[in-house]
């Protein structure tokens, strides 16, 4: 599924991944947060994505040219979780609609883990 904008000289199509791509970079740079984060669902297990794989974590859904974000993350301990995820919020929405032209509708977050640092 991808994203459309029109001007005066065409038709822009934008990708799901590219969408998906912005917003976790956008993620990544919001304090609190280590990483992304990936399901196996054959045991349950939680792991951390590297950097490279940061959208198997962020599922993009477009639906009349408004885009819907799914982040499963894993926060640092020692943080507040709803400071965590409004600044994600904020961020993500400011970074995706500059960058791609197209409304976010609504971001849902899903705390997967927490990683605690000795």
């Amino acid at each position: 599924m991808a994203g459309k904008l029109v001007n005066e000289y065409g038709n822009i199509h934008i990708d799901s991944e590219v969408i998906a791509r912005i917003a976790g970079l956008a993620a990544i740079e919001c304090y609190g947060i280590v990483g992304m984060a990936a399901k196996n669902v054959k045991d349950g297990l939680v792991q951390l994505l590297k950097k490279e794989s940061l959208t198997k974590g962020i599922h993009v859904h477009i639906h009349e040219n408004k885009v819907s974000l799914d982040f499963h993350i894993i926060v640092e301990y020692g943080t507040k979780i709803s400071a965590i995820a409004d600044n994600l919020i904020d961020t993500v929405k400011y970074k995706v609609e500059q960058c791609i032209g197209l409304e976010v509708d609504k971001i849902n977050i899903f705390v997967e883990g927490v990683r605690v640092d000795n």
